[in-house]
């Protein structure tokens, strides 16, 4: 009997988890992505800045959040037209925190997205909501204080005119 009840310890100390339990959601589908979203879009990033910085309340490290200025370059869901640049956010999670739980974006890079309006911005629908690379970024270090802004020159292609 013993034996058994040491057995059946060293199984429950192996299969139940120490601490809070965290697991990565299940991504979303392409067609809930699509439904979920407002805008589904290729974007190149122009800019990014960091809005605030705050301390997590659990860790002490601190956690940023930021802005992207994007610009539309195709536009497959939205009522925002090509071309038109909007903002999207984002934040830092903490470092011990399971899974990729939020998306960054960097400037330069060009990127298919799923997004959802929050406010006068927008944010990525789900955490496999930003899509297809299909330019690498130019800037990977982000602004780490308030008020802080990296950026690539901005070149628009502008369409020549039928007069």
């Amino acid at each position: 009997m013993q034996r058994f009840l040491a057995s059946l310890a060293l199984f429950l100390i192996a299969v139940l988890p120490i601490g809070p339990a965290l697991a990565v959601p299940a991504p979303m589908s392409d067609a809930d992505l699509l439904a979920k979203s407002d805008l589904v879009a290729l974007v190149k990033v122009i800019s990014v800045t960091c809005l605030s910085v705050s301390k997590d309340e659990r860790t002490g490290e601190p956690l940023r959040n930021y802005s992207a200025n994007v610009e539309l370059i195709e536009v497959i869901k939205g009522d925002e037209p090509k071309g038109t640049d909007v903002n999207v956010t984002f934040h830092d999670l903490p470092k011990q925190i399971v899974g990729p739980w939020s998306v960054f974006y960097y400037p330069g890079e060009m990127v298919w997205t799923h997004l959802v309006k929050d406010g006068d911005a927008y944010t990525t629908t789900w955490w496999n909501g930003r899509g297809e690379v299909v330019h690498k970024a130019v800037i990977t270090d982000l602004p780490t204080k308030p008020g802080e802004t990296v950026a690539i020159p901005r070149v628009r292609t502008e369409q020549p005119s039928n007069d």
